[in-house]
């Protein structure tokens, strides 16, 4: 598993340390990765994703991971959450369909 949100493609960046000596040592800066569990209306489940805290911030924004990801095209998507946004969209289509025309 790596140390990427699924949703804002934050990964680890590298840096210095700095000591008051102006010593330099590598040192990494870890994203603020949370595993969250996200209720997808369509499905009717929830979905277990590693996000990192704005990407969570930016799902919500987006009115929930269903809007998020129909908004967003195919191609600018991580790959692990492309087969989830091909289920959602033929979810939204048959729902679309079973509802009564009025």
């Amino acid at each position: 598993m790596s140390r990427r949100c699924a949703v804002t493609g934050k990964s680890i960046l590298v840096g210095n340390n700095v000591s008051h000596a102006n010593n330099k040592t590598k040192r990494r800066f870890l994203p603020n990765l949370q595993m969250a569990s996200l209720l997808s209306d369509s499905l009717g489940r929830s979905i277990q994703m590693r996000l990192s805290t704005n990407g969570l911030r930016t799902i919500e924004a987006a009115g929930g991971l269903d809007a998020w990801i129909v908004s967003h095209a195919k191609t600018k998507i991580d790959p692990d959450l492309r087969r989830l946004r091909v289920q959602v969209v033929k979810a939204r289509v048959r729902k679309a369909a079973a509802a009564p025309a009025s």
